[in-house]
């Protein structure tokens, strides 16, 4: 129902290649794009662009465009990194386009502005109202200093700019491959354009059908299964420091002697997750016993906390209402997360959230890509970030688009996991060869 869009009617503009200023192996440009593609007459924006072309022209097959996800990680920089496969360099020119509100899009950035946040744990009604009043503040000055970009970066206008590229580079077709939130954008262009669509990869999906429960408590369980998965792990690795004791006792005795520690349990548990998010099991050790020996800074993305108030929270329908729905949402949270007492990235952007006021402007909804290619759907069944749920009901809610290909193992983003994830993702894209339904997992 989304086939077609306006961009089809935007007349193709010209990017201006020139040399990457800090990479001589990229070529970098702009593109001139509307603001508000449902006036393409009105005010207009660049975007960046960023190609790295193919080195076998010969053979080349045509564009892969590319895009880290976070939101916040600027995907013309990932195009000219060293993650894609010699043969994928060979065959392709990948193209990355920072997202609005990104990288050198417009980058949103107002993190100072949320630097002082209140509790995002509220515990009565006066808290919650305190994180309400601060969000909608924030928000206001983030609005102010951020300009129109602010209103129009959600991931379905970005798709509409996808599009405008494909034109610019003259590509009949493209081919596309998105790690965890690269995945919104890519299933609102292939819901938008699938018939420019030659080949798709979504890997570590972040399912755009989940509603605010699911948004919270799906990822709350994941965090917990992938604890589990360390528990495991060290019950058979003797140099675990952890190695036959009882690892849950630990963590909660590590709880305890936290919330007399300045920083507090919810450092800890927030450093834990992302030891499970790597996974860096070793440290995940370290960090019940004390002992950890490196810096647990925790950031992604360099504009994360600023572009998921104007991406996030217009692709989802986070809007927590009243500390009554709060706390039903905090209660299913802890009910399927008890160990680690819900997901940090699914809790925070719910949080972020708050105050955010009428319907988001991409709002969620069920997956309809049917006139777009087989869908390569990729994940680890032991993801912390996105469940391997997500994965299953992306599956299931196109079961004739889509290839599920399952990573038996742990961490988030499964691509350069293996070669068995490489080789199927290469496979596909190169040769548009159907990939096989698992790849074992390989501990490191």
């Amino acid at each position: 129902m989304f086939c077609g869009g306006t961009a089809d009617a935007e007349p193709a503009q010209a990017i201006t290649w020139a040399q990457c200023p800090d990479n001589p192996e990229g070529q970098c440009g702009t593109l001139s794009v509307p603001l508000d593609w449902k006036r393409p007459g009105g005010r207009r924006i660049d975007v960046a662009v960023a190609r790295r072309v193919a080195t076998d022209p010969a053979r080349r097959l045509g564009v892969l465009v590319v895009d880290p996800g976070g939101p916040g990680g600027s995907a013309a920089e990932f195009a000219l990194s060293r993650l894609f496969s010699p043969e994928l360099r060979a065959r392709f020119d990948i193209v990355g386009i920072d997202s609005r509100g990104t990288g050198k899009s417009l980058a949103i950035r107002c993190a100072d502005l949320v630097a002082d946040q209140p509790t995002t744990y509220p515990s009565d009604e006066a808290e919650f109202a305190a994180l309400l009043r601060y969000n909608q503040d924030a928000l206001a000055k983030c609005r102010a200093r951020s300009g129109p970009i602010f209103d129009h970066a959600d991931s379905a206008l970005v798709a509409q700019d996808v599009d405008a590229v494909r034109q610019a580079l003259g590509e009949r077709k493209i081919s596309y491959l998105g790690l965890s939130y690269g995945t919104v954008l890519g299933q609102a262009y292939a819901e938008k354009f699938g018939h420019r669509l030659r080949a798709m990869v979504l890997d570590s999906v972040v399912d755009h059908s989940a509603d605010l429960r699911r948004f919270m408590g799906d990822r709350a369980a994941a965090v917990d299964d992938s604890f589990v998965e360390f528990v495991r792990w060290c019950d058979r690795t003797s140099s675990c420091g952890l190695h036959g004791k009882d690892v849950y006792a630990a963590w909660e005795a590590a709880l305890v002697r936290a919330d007399g520690e300045p920083l507090g349990r919810q450092r800890l548990i927030d450093s834990m997750y992302y030891a499970l998010r790597e996974p860096d099991w070793p440290w995940a050790a370290e960090l019940i016993t004390g002992t950890q020996t490196r810096s647990s800074v925790l950031s992604f993305e360099p504009n994360y906390e600023s572009v998921r108030l104007a991406m996030v929270c217009q692709d989802f329908s986070l809007r927590i209402k009243d500390f009554g729905q709060y706390s039903r949402l905090r209660a299913e949270e802890l009910r399927r997360s008890p160990i680690m007492r819900g997901s940090l990235v699914g809790h925070d952007e719910a949080a972020a959230c708050v105050g955010v006021a009428g319907r988001p402007s991409n709002p969620p909804h069920r997956l309809d890509v049917r006139h777009a290619p087989k869908i390569m759907v990729l994940s680890a069944r032991h993801d912390p970030v996105t469940p391997y749920d997500w994965a299953v009901s992306i599956h299931r809610q196109a079961p004739r688009n889509t290839a599920l290909m399952t990573y038996e193992g742990w961490g988030h983003v499964a691509y350069p996991r293996s070669e068995c994830t490489r080789g199927g993702v290469d496979a596909y894209l190169l040769d548009l060869t159907v990939p096989a339904r698992s790849c074992p997992a390989v501990e490191s």
